[in-house]
């Protein structure tokens, strides 16, 4: 019996790591976003931050109206990513915690404890035409919270899962599980991602309720050993694979 197919974000965010770190204008994310289109990608993320780590500010126009593919533009909830969202109108505005200090991102946005600071912007976000996202835990009260916001799609993190082995891992695999299937009773598209490999990705892409997985850091590492096509599409294989699609 064939599954539903799910769908394949690609962050491109650490393509613009390497850039930075030269200071040039090479590699360039909007080529590799381009690459990961012609790979089988049905969506490239790019979060840009506060400090500018990674994704500059010019570089969300190029990937808004020179890649088709829809943009997941990450954001934290600020008066000036809203503005830079507003202005840009990405398909999806996925608000994430951030904090300076952080290498990457840790956890999941607090929707529940940040209700009413999150409520105005969530609503601002969609009046701009963006597809609100949440990044949240798999969590009870987290779910709850992003559908009372009126945000249509949440992410779950699955950092800890990745970094969880043997009983544990289970543990958390199901409580992921769990979390996808009330998401989707509450109305909520359940997307999930965070530190997804080749090794990890099949039990997390076997859960029914997940319509998209986001996948950044693993996919650009991965490409300098294959290339971005081919990590790209060894992925989708994966993920095809767990759902019963044949390639």
């Amino acid at each position: 019996m064939t599954g539903t197919a799910l769908r394949l974000g690609v962050n491109i965010d650490h393509v613009a790591t390497v850039r930075n770190a030269r200071g040039g204008d090479y590699p360039s994310p909007l080529r590799a976003a381009q690459m990961a289109a012609e790979a089988g990608a049905d969506g490239i993320t790019a979060h840009l931050r506060e400090d500018r780590r990674h994704i500059q500010d010019a570089d969300i126009p190029l990937l808004r109206h020179e890649v088709p593919l829809p943009l997941n533009f990450e954001m934290a909830a600020t008066a000036e990513m809203v503005a830079i969202a507003a202005e840009h109108k990405p398909h999806a505005a996925c608000i994430v915690p951030e904090k300076r200090e952080e290498v990457t991102t840790e956890g999941g946005l607090d929707a529940a404890g940040q209700h009413n600071r999150l409520s105005p912007i969530v609503r601002e976000l969609a009046n701009a035409g963006c597809r609100v996202s949440l990044f949240i835990e798999a969590d009870s009260a987290q779910l709850k919270a992003a559908a009372s916001l009126g945000a249509p799609v949440v992410e779950l993190h699955a950092g800890r899962y990745c970094e969880l082995e043997g009983a544990a891992q289970q543990a958390e695999l199901e409580r992921i599980t769990a979390a996808a299937r009330e998401g989707a009773a509450l109305g909520l598209e359940v997307h999930i991602g965070h530190g997804l490999t080749f090794e990890n990705v099949k039990p997390i892409a076997a859960i029914a309720e997940a319509k998209e997985l986001n996948i950044g850091h693993f996919l650009i590492a991965e490409a300098i050993f294959l290339g971005l096509g081919p990590a790209v599409q060894e992925m989708r294989r994966l993920m095809n694979e767990a759902r019963g699609i044949s390639q």
